[in-house]
């Protein structure tokens, strides 16, 4: 069969202007998908979907709160820790947003050296970012058993609304599983960048192409997301 004759005139056409324009960059066959890997993409819809969730969840959160005619729990004091005799209200909270937020200054770093190409730096900051994960998790962890002691409960709790309690492990365990995933995702490719495995093209997951770091900034991707959810969650949940 002899190979379709192309139309040169056809692929520089000029983009129609407005909508019809942003309907030709986002058809199958156009720009935008063009040149996005297969990787890439579907983490973007993955994270598109959970976008839906957390913010159905966080949407319940806020019928929930104003629909109840008992009075909500104060998180400036459900929430604060005693250190040395003071009374620190949210605390624990601003140091777990910090950590996090951090983490993702750390992801950004090692998908830049990712590209260049320099895995020991690459997997150092990848590793670092883990670190930060895994501290934010077990400052979570923390959070729960404190609270778990002081009598909260999915179903009730000593300070007022009983949805408090059930609003309260629903959201942040949510979210909090999403950063496990994302720690051991992290550990996963650091391990390979720093073996070598894109540079070697070593077979295994997500190192079937030889030189491509792609996996990194989809890693970062993922984190991002994770990163950006928690400030919402910190806004409505514990500053409101």
């Amino acid at each position: 069969m002899s190979a379709p004759i192309k139309n040169p005139a056809a692929e520089t056409l000029p983009r129609p202007p407005g909508l019809a324009g942003l309907a030709a960059d986002w058809a199958s066959d156009q720009r935008t998908f063009k040149n996005v890997s297969w990787g890439k993409a579907m983490m973007w819809i993955f994270l598109l979907s959970d976008t839906f969730v957390f913010g159905c969840f966080l949407l319940a959160y806020m019928a929930a709160r104003m629909a109840t005619t008992v009075p909500w729990p104060n998180p400036s004091e459900v929430f604060a820790l005693e250190i040395g005799g003071t009374h620190l209200p949210l605390i624990l909270i601003a140091i777990m947003t910090f950590v996090l937020i951090s983490s993702s200054g750390t992801m950004a770093m090692a998908v830049n050296y990712g590209y260049r190409r320099d895995r020991r730096k690459t997997a150092a900051l990848m590793l670092l970012t883990a670190l930060f994960g895994a501290t934010f998790v077990g400052m979570q962890a923390f959070e729960w058993s404190k609270l778990i002691a002081e009598g909260v409960r999915p179903w009730g709790n000593p300070w007022g609304a009983a949805q408090f309690g059930s609003s309260f492990f629903m959201i942040t365990g949510f979210h909090g599983t999403h950063v496990t995933f994302g720690v051991i995702f992290l550990l996963i490719v650091a391990r390979k960048v720093w073996r070598g495995d894109f540079d070697t093209e070593r077979r295994g997951f997500f190192t079937s192409r030889k030189g491509r770091y792609e996996i990194v900034e989809i890693t970062g991707l993922y984190w991002h997301f994770v990163d950006l959810v928690w400030v919402f969650i910190f806004a409505f949940f514990y500053l409101w």
